[in-house]
């Protein structure tokens, strides 16, 4: 799939899903449509590119507008596009964890501690636009989003960022990941690690995953990158990832006593996905590292 192309997520109807573009690159960052009866956008890019989403959109739902906009966190490349969507679908409401709500209506401190995460990346990313508060609600676990002829159930996955929830769609048995479950690389049917600061905290991505496993869906619908077939064996692979990635870098610290060394280590070790190229499968070895690096230094280097 390349960038700013609209598909239907297989085996369902009316769930789409657009490659926005994401860093320049091909199958990295997914935005998904649901055309219900009150139609939903889960995740909403980092605000480029936006005019090719607005056509998506307007592709998928054939003309209707969306009634919810629903960021899985607020991360930039999940939800700086958030605003943008409001503004343009001015009766829509945007639902987003309770805890994402403020960065979403004032995103200055987000913006800021995303400059420091990706560094020259941020070349990629707009400035968000706010979001106004009464255009915005906060969700929380167990929370069910109807969107009348189906319903979303709202799950915490607090791993990745405390801010991040999954939506489960009944109708479709469809899970979006948003990053609970990492990155999936469909060339390789692989799924890699992703492990930004400065919130990121393995033991409980762990949970995270095992809490996808329990709802047992049909699909998984990464937000980095599009639909796959859920498969227990291939989470229960991931989990030990997690597990490994930690360790690997704890391991190199030891034997390094330098972080920067350390990163610059697992950059020039990177191993380099054919649709993003060198530079961005660089940069997010170097942004996982120093998630890992900040997760081992706040549970200790002997948790």
């Amino acid at each position: 799939m390349a960038r700013g192309e609209l598909e239907t997520v297989p085996g369902t109807e009316g769930l789409f899903y657009y490659d926005t573009g994401m860093y320049d690159v091909d199958e990295y960052g997914s935005v998904y449509v649901v055309d219900a009866e009150k139609p939903a956008v889960i995740d909403t890019g980092i605000g480029t590119n936006r005019e090719g989403l607005f056509d998506a959109i307007d592709e998928a739902l054939s003309g209707r507008v969306p009634a919810y906009v629903l960021p899985t966190h607020a991360h930039l490349d999940h939800a700086g596009g958030a605003g943008y969507l409001a503004r343009r679908y001015s009766d829509a409401t945007v639902l987003a964890h309770e805890r994402a709500v403020p960065h979403l209506v004032d995103p200055e401190r987000l913006v800021e501690g995303t400059k420091a995460a990706v560094g020259e990346q941020w070349k990629y990313y707009v400035e968000p636009a706010p979001i106004p508060e009464d255009r915005i609600d906060g969700l929380e676990d167990d929370d069910t989003i109807d969107l009348g002829d189906r319903t979303l159930d709202v799950h915490e996955a607090p791993g990745h960022a405390p801010h991040q929830v999954v939506f489960h769609d009944r109708t479709a048995d469809a899970v979006f990941t948003g990053d609970a479950a990492g990155i999936y690389v469909r060339d390789d049917d692989e799924i890699r690690v992703t492990s930004p600061p400065p919130q990121f905290h393995a033991k409980q991505c762990i949970d995270d995953v095992k809490m996808i496993q329990e709802v047992d869906p049909e699909l998984l619908c990464f937000g980095h990158f599009g639909p796959r077939e859920y498969d227990a064996d291939v989470l229960d692979e991931y989990k030990r990832t997690l597990v490994e990635w930690v360790e690997a870098v704890k391991q190199k610290r030891r034997e390094l006593d330098d972080d920067e060394a350390v990163i610059e280590h697992f950059v020039k070790h990177a191993r380099i996905v054919d649709a993003w190229g060198g530079e961005k499968s660089r940069a997010e070895a170097r942004l996982n590292t120093r998630g890992a690096i900040a997760y081992l230094d706040y549970v200790g280097e002997d948790a």
